[in-house]
């Protein structure tokens, strides 16, 4: 078992400090403006230009401890909010995809809906994934305390009018951020939603073979996720594919998967690593309004630009809803049971809270068999 120190109200636990700082400061992160916390072992980069976080990684001089698991494009991206179809359409494409292809890195948030617009509302200059990745994030407020350092930052969505809020804390004697995230129905009606966390990593962490994938996965759906179609259940981790072939869904193939997160568990998780690397990366979530999760691959398919058959990437989308399109999951209404959307009250605030974390692993590690809290620390089994 491995044990990483924690802090903080989330579970309610304090621990001492051993002379070690956290700070904050501004630099860039692939040719883009970045908000940078860090402390003596751990950096964590997120971008204003659609809120990305772009970096989780150790700090260390051995290149193989310090790698960036996060999904760093190989073509050059920008802030979403400063695309303009004739400066930017050649580059990143000037359908529904266009703002996430531009400014595409690492962990995003889909809101207030999970994949595809309509083309109505292409029209109105929405896209793929929600309005929150396309603006600009603005920062808030900065607290430094000898025990940490707490990043507020937050974006108002003009065109669907909500307000979105996150505040990143980073202690100063730990390799865990903790993460405060609300959003705010400005409008004086309910409506449905979709909040889902695009957590995404790329290469060289991503690796065909190599990269491995650990949840409490109570059921995986297979079949169409669209109204109408089809879904049977099967067990974590093997699958058959249509060719009858037994699949890992543990391992990085290229094959999308849906998971049905075990609810019964008031915390769920994941955790990922690549089995050339000593760094384990995880995340540790509400189970009551986190039960899904799209595991999403892409190894070099996709031709469209900019991607142009070079992409690889793993994207753990983890939240309400594994149905992409707001319309499309209302249709559908469930799989297996739980719904795919949820929804937000009239002028309603709705706050999740969740951490990130980094774990040193010996070369060889075969997997997480669990992931629990205890005595202000997470044990990784």
């Amino acid at each position: 078992m491995m044990r990483i120190l924690k802090r903080l109200s989330l579970y309610g636990v304090a621990v001492a400090l051993f002379g070690q700082t956290a700070s904050f400061h501004e630099d860039s992160l692939h040719g883009r403006r970045a908000f940078v916390l860090e402390n003596d072992r751990m950096r964590v980069s997120t971008l204003p230009g659609g809120g990305y976080i772009g970096e989780i990684r150790f700090k260390s001089d051995d290149p193989k401890k310090s790698v960036n698991p996060m999904r760093v494009p190989h073509y050059q991206t920008i802030d979403p909010y400063t695309f303009d179809p004739a400066r930017h359409g050649a580059l990143y494409g000037t359908g529904a995809q266009r703002l996430v292809m531009a400014g595409y890195m690492g962990h995003y948030l889909c809101f207030p809906y999970f994949g595809p617009s309509s083309e109505v509302e292409l029209g109105y200059g929405l896209g793929a994934h929600g309005e929150a990745l396309a603006v600009e994030w603005k920062r808030q407020k900065v607290e430094t305390r000898k025990d940490g350092v707490t990043l507020s930052y937050s974006a108002d969505l003009a065109k669907t009018q909500y307000r979105v809020e996150r505040a990143i804390t980073l202690p100063a004697d730990e390799t865990v951020g903790y993460v405060e995230e609300s959003v705010e129905n400005l409008t004086p009606y309910d409506r449905p939603m979709q909040w889902v966390e695009h957590i995404t990593f790329g290469p060289p962490f991503v690796e065909v073979g190599k990269n491995h994938a650990d949840a409490p996965v109570a059921k995986v759906a297979i079949g169409g996720l669209r109204s109408g179609q089809s879904v049977t259940e099967a067990s974590w981790p093997e699958i058959k594919d249509p060719q009858g072939k037994t699949l890992d869904l543990r391992t990085f193939s290229g094959n999308t998967g849906t998971w049905l997160l075990d609810r019964s568990r008031p915390r769920v998780y994941f955790t990922l690593y690549n089995s050339d690397y000593p760094v384990l990366i995880g995340y540790i979530f509400s189970g009551a309004q986190n039960p899904w999760v799209l595991d999403w691959k892409e190894n070099q398919r996709a031709q469209q630009t900019p991607w142009d058959g070079k992409a690889i990437a793993r994207g753990i989308c983890l939240g309400d809803s594994p149905v992409q399109g707001i319309r499309n999951a209302i249709e559908r209404n469930n799989i297996l049971g739980v719904p795919v959307y949820s929804w937000i009250e009239a002028r309603q605030r709705r706050t999740q809270t969740y951490v990130f974390f980094l774990a040193e692993i010996p070369i060889g590690f075969k997997g997480v068999a669990d992931l629990r809290t205890e005595e202000g620390r997470i044990v990784i089994v």
